[in-house]
């Protein structure tokens, strides 16, 4: 299983292109792997005769773990792996699933800390189906360690059925790649970064009419197109804000990378246009509207998914006035936007209807202080009321 991005621990084999036995040519596509982020195509590494180790699944698979061979005509795979997913005993592939992540749990990484599929949890080494099982049924796999011995379906199988029963209707919404790995950060964000938040309402009264404008000469423009370019702006003017923590202080980014919170059929994904303040406002348009469209058609490359220094997440179009965001995970700051909605204001003495956005700055505390935040949410929100004055 290949790591297909930095923080990717697992995958998942979506669908095999090439059937078991069957010749292969170096280049030509062979399997479909579905990371946390995205679904890809993996080519052969080399011409031969595919013999499939892992078949598809719902498991996701330890990244280094072998999921196929490519052999000579008429050689056979080593032995420890040529029974899974090739019809042999099934005792011979739990005990080679056994080996496989009793290795993994024990091989040492850069630092000699444990690392791989195991790493961080405590208890006997199991199969993949074991460990799915015990997962969906809430089984405490260290109560059923005997001496160490590995666990497999059976035990698990075996206690889920003393276990207590779950509430009548109910029933187990399984996390995909993509939702397992929001969870996992949105829960890790929330427990590592210190987060206060800055709220203020713009009038959009010029911000409405400057995209009507743009529209008649670009129109695919939304209004994601003029946030992801006015923060940019605002960003390269605070530079020490572009920042995450880090190991004694805040490491300030040499590019400015926007990130989209996006949602699609898999889940909540971030997809980043990277130096944003160095492209105009066509090319944002562009540069937005493709990437948007491999993410959602699930074809975004780990390049579109990784990166982002800056975040921002509109839910104007679901209808909400104003929301409370969790940081994405080591950025020091994500910008949340409402709709757009006519508001009752004072005017300079008159009573006046008038078109007005919510914004809430979610900031990591240490990195960003209350001032330094202002002066930055006062910036965009000077230039969300006067775009043409300093956009155009």
């Amino acid at each position: 299983m290949p790591a297909l991005g930095m923080a990717q621990e697992t995958g998942r084999i979506v669908q095999w292109l090439k059937a078991g036995g069957e010749s292969v040519r170096q280049g030509e596509p062979l399997l479909e792997i579905e990371t946390d982020k995205s679904v890809m195509q993996l080519d052969a590494p080399a011409g031969g005769v595919l013999r499939i180790v892992r078949d598809v699944d719902d498991e996701g698979v330890p990244i280094g773990e072998v999921i196929g061979w490519i052999v000579a005509e008429g050689e056979e795979p080593p032995e420890l792996t040529a029974g899974r997913g090739q019809g042999a005993a099934p005792q011979a592939a739990a005990a080679a699933a056994v080996a496989v992540d009793a290795a993994a749990a024990q091989a040492p990484g850069p630092t000699g800390a444990a690392e791989g599929p195991a790493a961080g949890r405590a208890g006997p080494p199991m199969s993949p189906k074991a460990r799915r099982l015990a997962r969906e049924r809430g089984v405490d796999v260290r109560a059923l360690a005997q001496g160490g011995e590995p666990l497999h379906a059976a035990d698990i199988l075996r206690a889920g059925a003393q276990a207590p029963a779950a509430p009548a209707g109910g029933r187990l919404r399984r996390w995909n790649g993509v939702g397992e790995a929001m969870a996992s950060r949105t829960a890790r964000s929330w427990r590592q970064a210190p987060h206060f938040y800055l709220m203020r309402e713009v009038d959009a009264g010029g911000l409405t009419a400057w995209l009507a404008a743009v529209r008649r000469r670009l129109p695919d423009a939304t209004l994601t197109d003029l946030l992801v370019t006015v923060v940019a702006r605002a960003l390269a003017r605070f530079p020490h804000l572009n920042a995450s923590p880090a190991e004694g202080g805040a490491l300030e980014h040499d590019e400015i990378n926007i990130g989209l919170a996006v949602a699609t059929e898999r889940g909540l994904l971030v997809p980043v246009i990277h130096a944003a303040d160095k492209l105009g406002l066509p090319a944002v348009v562009e540069e937005r509207r493709a990437l948007l469209a491999r993410t959602r058609d699930g074809r975004a490359t780990p390049g579109d998914l990784g990166g982002s220094t800056f975040t921002i997440s509109n839910l104007g179009m679901f209808g909400v006035d104003q929301f409370i965001p969790v940081l994405n995970l080591d950025e020091a700051l994500l910008l949340a936007v409402g709709r757009i909605r006519e508001k009752v204001v004072v005017d300079d003495g008159r009573i006046v209807a008038r078109p007005i956005m919510a914004l809430t700055l979610a900031c990591d505390h240490r990195v960003v202080d209350g001032a330094a935040a202002a002066e930055f949410l006062r910036e965009v929100a000077a230039i969300l009321e006067q775009p043409v004055a300093l956009l155009d």
